[in-house]
């Protein structure tokens, strides 16, 4: 891809999200896009946010179980940007208005108070760098058409991380705690949608271990002289499959110890 198709790629990506119209598959557009690719048209897409006025202010890791990446023909998951405007409170009502396509997972969220940058990054040293971890929500959505109707195609993991990983929100809530106070592989989560129970997981689900995957993206950013920063917050990967959001749902997720963490479409 050239300069010009990244930034007109990270164009689209900010238009479907401005007006609430998909855009079609970059990796139809660009049958021959890479990772590394699709990770500099996110990059374009989070510097265009960055220019409206949002700050970073975390990371979000995705394709984190053994389904997805199956699902995906993949061995890797992928990561994104949290920006300050997708952060909402436990109980937040979510305007009609927001998302595209909304779906909610179940995550733990580390929230650090040491920089962590790779290589070489381990669990025991995302343990140490975190300073509490949090029940979340993370609501993805998608910019990018979920199926191409001419052709029938699915989109790709190289449109999926050029999506901003479909990163689009995080409601936090429950019971922070610290990392040595529990086994995050044994946090769990009963998560409802309109009071009936949609999914149930355990973080163990996440690479055997959600700080793995934390581990994971400060390794990868080390390897573009980037790091997880001080204060910032990681969702480490679900532990459960998307539930669709519709117009009038209420997700809550009850994290049993930590507490519970829910939010309502509008």
């Amino acid at each position: 891809m050239t300069t010009h198709d990244i930034a007109a790629a990270a164009a689209s990506l900010l238009q479907a999200e401005q007006t609430r119209v998909q855009t079609g598959l970059l990796s139809i557009l660009h049958p021959d896009m890479t990772m590394d690719e699709a990770y500099a048209v996110q990059a374009a897409y989070v510097a265009a946010r960055h220019a409206q006025g949002r700050k970073t202010i975390g990371w979000k890791i995705g394709l984190t179980s053994k389904a997805m990446q199956s699902a995906l023909n993949i061995t890797t998951p992928d990561s994104g940007v949290l920006l300050d405007d997708m952060a909402f409170d436990d109980g937040s009502t979510i305007p009609a208005d927001r998302f595209i396509q909304p779906r909610i997972e179940a995550e733990l969220a580390f929230v650090l108070k040491a920089p962590l940058q790779g290589p070489r990054v381990s669990v025991t040293d995302v343990l140490t760098a975190t300073d509490y971890i949090l029940p979340a929500l993370e609501i993805l959505d998608t910019r990018i058409l979920r199926l191409d109707p001419a052709s029938g195609k699915s989109r790709s993991i190289i449109d999926t991380i050029a999506d901003n990983a479909a990163n689009a929100g995080i409601v936090t809530g429950g019971r922070a705690l610290r990392p040595d106070a529990f086994d995050p592989r044994w946090a769990g989560a009963i998560v409802m949608r309109n009071a009936e129970v949609e999914e149930t997981g355990l973080g163990a689900g996440v690479l055997n271990q959600p700080a793995r995957g934390v581990a994971w993206l400060a390794n990868r950013l080390g390897l573009y002289g980037q790091r997880i920063e001080a204060g910032q917050i990681v969702l480490s990967g679900s532990f459960i499959r998307p539930i669709e959001a519709r117009h009038g749902d209420t997700i809550l997720a009850d994290f049993g110890p930590m507490g519970s963490v829910g939010c309502y479409f509008a």
